[in-house]
C-alpha cells in the first residue's frame, strides 16, 4: 500500500521499519520538529526522523497540522492510507479523509482501556498484570475509533516502562503489518469500542511523581516502574528530594509503623513503611543533584539511613 507514516518517538520506529520490510511504499514520513536538548540546547531530531533518513525516506516536520499547508502536503503524496504511531498530535478529519482508506493507529493498550497519551505508564502505575496493543481506525475523537485487531501482552514481574514500551513497540509493528494485510484484502470487521469500559491515561505531569508515602506499597511500586524515566517517583528527606529508582512491594505488613518511616536494611534493600502498614523494599535511589546509587551506597554516604522519615514533597516536618 502507499502510506504516509506519522510518528515521533522510538516506539514508532519498529512500525516504520516493518512497513519498509513488507515493501509498502512510503512517499512521506511526518514527525515532530527537532527540539532543544541538554545543557547546550542544540536541536535534537526525534527517533523517527533518524530512522526515516537512514531508510532514505522523505521527512516532513510541520509545526502545525491544523492548516491548509499540511493538508496539501499530505494530499500531494497521494496516500492510500495514513499510519499513525505515537505522532503526538490530533489530526483533523480533512487530513484523515486525504487517504481513501483513512488512517490506522497503533495504540499501546487494549482499548477502550487506557485511552490517552501515556497508556503504558498508567497501566504500570495502576498495577495491571496484562496490557497489549490495538490497531484502530482513527476518527476526530481521541482514541475512540473502531478496533481492527488486538493482541494481549503480559507484564513481566518488576518490569519498568522503558522495557515494556520496547516490547509493545515490536508487537505493535507485527500487528500493524497484519492489519494492513487485512485492510488491503477487505477482510477485517471493525468493532465499535464500548464507552462504558473506557479508562484514561492522561499525559504525565511532574507532579504525578510526587507521591504520598501513605499510599500502599503496591501502588508506589507500580508508580516507580510506570513513571520511569519521567517524572520518576520522588519523596522528601529532611527537606531534600530523593527519587526511588528501584523498589518493590514486599508483600508484608508491619503494625505500628508510620508511613514514610525507614525501618531498616535487609538484603541490600531499605525497608520503608507505607500506607496500611505495607512495606516497600527500596534497592536504588537518586538523591536530588546526585547520581543513581544502590541503597547500600546511600546509607554509607548518609543520603538515606534507617530511622529517616520520607514525606510527600511540600509537606512540612
Amino acid at each position: 500500500m502507499r502510506i504516509v507514516f506519522l510518528g515521533t518517538p522510538a516506539v514508532a520506529v519498529p512500525s516504520l521499519k516493518a512497513l519498509v520490510d513488507e515493501r509498502h511504499e512510503i512517499p512521506l514520513v511526518v514527525t515532530r520538529a527537532d527540539r532543544p536538548a541538554g545543557r547546550s540546547g542544540r536541536p535534537l531530531a526525534p527517533p523517527v526522523k533518524h530512522a526515516a533518513c537512514e531508510l532514505g525516506l522523505e521527512v516532513h516536520q510541520p509545526t502545525r497540522v491544523k492548516n491548509r499547508a499540511f493538508l496539501d502536503e499530505v494530499r500531494r503524496h497521494r496516500p492510500e492510507i495514513l499510519v499513525v504511531v505515537a505522532y503526538g498530535r490530533i489530526l483533523t478529519q480533512e487530513v484523515i479523509d486525504a487517504a481513501p482508506a483513512g488512517a490506522v493507529n497503533v495504540h499501546f493498550s487494549l482499548l477502550p482501556r487506557y485511552r490517552g497519551a501515556a497508556p503504558v505508564q498508567w497501566a504500570l502505575a495502576r498495577g495491571e498484570r496484562t496490557t497489549g496493543v490495538t490497531t484502530m481506525q482513527i476518527n476526530a475523537r481521541l482514541d475512540e475509533g473502531d478496533i481492527l485487531l488486538q493482541r494481549e501482552v503480559p507484564i513481566a514481574e518488576g518490569e519498568h516502562a522503558p522495557a515494556l514500551h520496547e516490547r509493545l513497540a515490536v508487537e505493535g509493528a507485527r500487528l500493524l503489518t497484519q492489519t494492513l494485510t487485512g485492510v488491503s484484502a477487505g477482510s477485517l470487521e471493525p468493532r465499535v469500542q464500548d464507552p462504558e469500559a473506557a479508562t484514561y491515561a492522561p499525559m504525565l505531569k511532574s507532579e504525578d511523581g510526587e507521591v504520598d508515602p501513605a499510599l500502599g506499597a503496591g501502588e508506589i511500586d507500580g508508580r516507580v516502574r510506570g513513571f520511569d524515566p519521567w517524572p520518576g517517583v520522588w519523596l522528601a528527606r529532611a527537606g531534600r528530594r530523593i527519587r526511588l529508582v528501584e523498589a518493590r512491594d514486599s508483600g508484608r505488613v508491619a503494625t505500628g509503623a508510620d508511613p514514610g518511616q525507614v525501618l531498616g536494611l535487609e538484603d541490600e534493600a531499605l525497608i520503608v513503611a507505607c500506607g496500611g502498614g505495607s512495606l516497600l523494599l527500596v534497592t536504588r535511589v537518586q538523591p536530588e543533584g546526585r547520581r543513581v546509587m544502590a541503597v547500600r551506597d546511600a546509607v554509607n554516604g548518609r543520603q538515606l539511613v534507617p530511622g529517616d522519615r520520607l514525606e510527600r514533597i511540600g509537606v512540612a516536618r
